[in-house]
């Protein structure tokens, strides 16, 4: 059914999607949907449950196939999920290198580590890691495969509040570093906004609305344009910001 299916992009582009239809029981869950985004660019992806974002991300990262359109993604690319999926039975840095080609050394793992504030915990067993820990574990697994493309599935969603900002901060901090495209999934407006380049509103398998960021960073969410443009978007997802305020 596929075609063009994740063939390497070119050009200025990190990601180009035309006409990507993906069902399930006949059922169009992302219907004819087209995407681009920019190398370098960091872009949030909002929806409502069941509006295909997560089957999209999937796609992107070459796990769902079973697709019709084209979808033109880097070669490099890595995906961190909300659930970290660490192995029990492997220390942390050799879950790091789980899946890399040949046979990397400890290094490796131990720079990635070290880049997410982890080299510490290297020699530990997944179960003695906290949710933060065990996410920072996850994204250095994402990052020592060098990607030109990041996918980030809600990864910060079962962290408690200030574990949360934390790992916000610091996927922040390793996008601007590193200077790959980024494409996060997530139910969180404010998250998208302090984040995010570019945020898009999925709605009935297309993206049904892009709003650029154009604010300064570090982001300050009491900044007047930060509520502005989270209340556009709550707007957009539905969400009465009056009854909110109330």
């Amino acid at each position: 059914m596929a075609t063009d299916v994740h063939r390497p992009v070119t050009g200025h582009a990190a990601v180009r999607v035309e006409g990507l239809t993906r069902s399930f029981d006949d059922r169009a869950v992302i219907d004819d949907l087209r995407l681009d985004v920019r190398q370098g660019e960091f872009v949030a992806l909002l929806g409502r449950s069941g509006c295909g974002k997560s089957t999209l991300l999937r796609i992107l990262a070459g796990l769902d196939r079973d697709i019709e359109g084209t979808v033109l993604v880097p070669r490099r690319k890595a995906v961190a999920f909300q659930s970290p999926r660490l192995m029990p039975w492997k220390k942390v840095w050799r879950n790091v290198l789980l899946g890399l080609p040949g046979k990397p050394g400890r290094g490796v793992a131990d720079q990635a580590l070290d880049e997410v504030g982890l080299g510490h915990r290297a020699d530990a067993w997944p179960k003695t890691l906290s949710g933060g820990e065990a996410q920072r574990a996850s994204l250095a697994r994402a990052l020592v495969r060098e990607p030109d493309l990041l996918l980030l599935d809600e990864p910060f969603g079962a962290l408690d509040a200030l574990t949360r900002i934390k790992a916000q901060r610091l996927v922040g901090e390793l996008w601007q570093r590193r200077g790959c495209a980024v494409l996060l999934v997530t139910h969180d407006v404010e998250e998208a906004v302090l984040l995010a380049d570019r945020v898009l509103v999925m709605d009935d398998g297309v993206i049904a609305h892009e709003q650029p960021i154009d604010l300064d960073r570090p982001r300050d969410i009491t900044d007047p344009r930060f509520a502005e443009l989270r209340a556009q978007l709550l707007e957009r997802l539905g969400v009465d910001t009056a009854a909110e305020a109330a």
